[in-house]
């Protein structure tokens, strides 16, 4: 299954992307991925909209997902400038503890299988493993 679409750049509209989404995925997903996949989603959609497009209304956010047999990939990705990836603090060192920002991509690095940026920082793609996985079958899943 693949699914492409493009969202305005509005964190009001964020809670019905995620929804959207897990209509079409939690029948593949296990409930404890589905919690790590819901975090990662909010905080690249947001980062995306916040940091990326700037809150700019006129430029979108383009979201790919797909679902193969032994994993689920999602990018995310934005209009805006970019950013160095590669050069990101590390938000449990001390001087990073009280900012107020820096966390999101933490979280998704710990809370997803692999993280890759592209496009000079203007995409994320997140991948979580199915392998091994035992999906929701009383949503329709097979045992995986």
């Amino acid at each position: 299954m693949v699914i492409f679409k493009r969202y305005p750049s509005d964190l009001k509209k964020i809670p019905e992307i995620i929804n959207e989404i897990f209509l079409k995925i939690k029948k593949y997903i296990n409930e404890d991925d589905l919690f790590n996949i819901r975090i990662s989603l909010l905080e690249a959609l947001t980062n995306a909209i916040k940091h990326g497009n700037r809150f700019n209304r006129n430029l979108e956010v383009e979201v790919f997902l797909e679902i193969k047999k032994d994993k689920l990939i999602i990018k995310i990705h934005d209009k805006g400038e970019g950013f160095d990836y590669k050069n990101l603090k590390d938000p449990t060192e001390p001087d990073n503890l009280s900012k107020t920002s820096g966390r999101g991509i933490f979280l998704i690095k710990n809370f997803m299988d692999d993280v890759r940026f592209f496009d000079c920082g203007r995409g994320i793609e997140m991948v979580k493993s199915l392998k091994n996985r035992r999906i929701n079958e009383d949503k329709g899943g097979k045992k995986g």
